[in-house]
């Protein structure tokens, strides 16, 4: 693998094709269909001559996706990359506003769509300065026609070529679009294969959307690089999760806390019936794990979860726990594997062992930049270390322990104080299935503490809940008010925003 290292996806696509032409690459559920490295190449570059000989798309040219996951998307995304263009998979999640700002801002005149979602490309692309044509992918003609085309496009693909474009979710403003080489997509490919010790005979589910750099990069571009292969899911369902690692012998998964959260929810004993003696772990990212979570989901499914960390601006994996399960930590995601992390303080000197700061990455797999936004880039690095705007700690053992993001703090009366620290003794509780505590104004405090909790069954009220919290947690970090609702705001990946919480109640 070190040869291969940094090179682009083009060279895993011809390594995989060469080694093993006729092993399936993607599974469909479904479809219940299957594609071979051999058929993905082939495909692929019917792809790439179509967008660059037909639509005469140019090398950094932006190529949108308003797609779930399916086979096309993933062919789409990797035919894309091969050509020299730069793929911008649409966040189906984010709004008809986001979604305009975006288009608008990442210069695209194409974008992917099906008749699914056709009517939300529609309004998106109205009022645009440019033409934006869009291609609905599940006319039958499109794609007998598509995959037709059978010669090959030379590409001047280099490490440094655009591959990726991925906007962030814009909670709190507009979304910075990440711009990602083949460089950087490789290296976190090679981040989840090294940290996770996954083979060519390792089968990844992938249920989280492929537009989020979780899914994209974990359960896609680790798989390529590692030539392993792929289950993948159109969304995430409970009644499927099971059954497709049964199915498909899947020997691990990722996905994000909420995720575990449900699955432990709708956990009984009818769950024994399945046969997932090919599972060798789950993973878990893109938001805390709470360890009472955590350790509550391995004793009812007797299942290993690894706890990570990553970001869009990183290609996901950061930080991760062993494979060895007596050597993880519950409440950390864990060391760094194929970057490196450091804690810095406010003048950027890195910190000792236990002492809070903000955690910062170095590495190949970390972005280029923002795209078309220079002050948002300079701001987030010091020298070549991305500032992630995430608290905490290294202990001893070099094991990172995440204390909430730094706009999230919530400072009550001059003392900072962790949102995570409340959220994880919500969690403790048996009726919650969902919890996040947030700021409010406070004329005596600057800041007090609410949160707000969706629960397995009413067998519990507020004031219950708050006298719960009191027995583990000192009386100016218990919230002065529990909300108790139907659901939380949840981003694209699952991950809660805590901050558009405030807004709904």
């Amino acid at each position: 693998m070190k040869s291969l290292e940094k090179k682009t996806i083009n060279n895993y696509l011809l390594r995989n094709n060469k080694k093993f032409p006729q092993k399936n690459f993607l599974y469909c559920p479904h479809l219940n269909k299957s594609t071979t490295y051999s058929d993905f190449l082939k495909k692929t570059q019917s792809i790439s001559y179509f967008l660059t000989k037909f639509k005469k798309q140019k090398k950094g040219s932006k190529i949108c996706a308003l797609l779930d996951n399916s086979l096309f998307s993933v062919e789409l995304m990797i035919g894309t990359m091969i050509s020299g263009l730069t793929y911008v998979p649409l966040n189906l999640l984010s709004g008809e506003d986001q979604l305009k700002y975006v288009v608008e801002h990442c210069d695209t005149n194409l974008i992917f769509t099906n008749y699914e979602h056709l009517n939300l490309a529609k309004k998106i692309i109205k009022g645009t300065k440019r033409k934006v044509e869009i291609i609905i992918t599940d006319q039958k003609i499109f794609l007998k026609n598509l995959y037709n085309f059978k010669k090959l496009t030379r590409n001047n693909v280099k490490e440094n070529t655009d591959a990726l474009l991925m906007y962030t979710s814009g909670t709190t403003g507009k979304p910075k679009g990440v711009l990602l080489t083949h460089k950087n997509l490789i290296c976190g490919g090679l981040n989840v294969m090294i940290s996770h010790n996954l083979k060519f005979k390792d089968k990844a589910l992938c249920v989280l959307p492929t537009y989020h750099i979780n899914g994209l990069i974990v359960t896609i571009i680790g798989p390529l690089v590692s030539a392993g292969s792929v289950v993948v899911c159109k969304k995430f369902s409970v009644t499927n999760f099971w059954s497709y690692i049964e199915k498909y012998k899947c020997t691990w998964f990722s996905v994000v806390p909420t995720i575990i959260s449900a699955l432990i929810n709708k956990y009984n004993v009818s769950f024994k019936r399945y046969n997932l003696k090919s599972l060798k772990f789950g993973r878990s990212a893109s938001s805390a794990l709470p360890p009472d979570v955590h350790k509550n989901f391995e004793k009812k499914f007797r299942i290993s979860i690894i706890e990570t960390m990553g970001l869009t601006e990183t290609c996901a994996p950061i930080l991760s726990n062993p494979i060895n399960p007596k050597k993880r930590k519950y409440g950390s995601p864990g060391k760094p594997y194929g970057n490196y992390v450091k804690i810095f303080d406010v003048n950027y000197k890195e910190l000792k062992p236990n002492i809070i700061g903000q955690i910062s990455v170095k590495g190949s797999n970390v972005m280029t930049k923002y795209y078309k936004n220079p002050i948002e880039t300079k701001k987030s690095f010091f020298k070549k270390w991305f500032l992630t705007g995430d608290l905490g700690f290294k202990d001893k053992d070099g094991f990172v322990f995440v204390k909430g993001r730094i706009k999230e703090l919530i400072i009550k009366g001059g003392e900072n104080i962790s949102p995570i620290e409340i959220d994880e003794v919500l969690y403790k509780n048996e009726h919650v299935l969902d919890a996040a505590c947030f700021p409010v104004k406070c004329k005596h405090y600057g800041e007090d503490i609410e949160a707000a909790v969706v629960l397995k069954n009413k067998k519990i009220n507020e004031n219950q809940l708050i006298k719960f919290c009191k027995k583990f947690l000192p009386k100016f970090k218990v919230p002065k008010k529990i909300h108790i609702l139907k659901e939380l705001p949840k981003g694209s990946s699952g991950k809660i925003q805590r901050l558009k919480i405030g807004s709904i109640i």
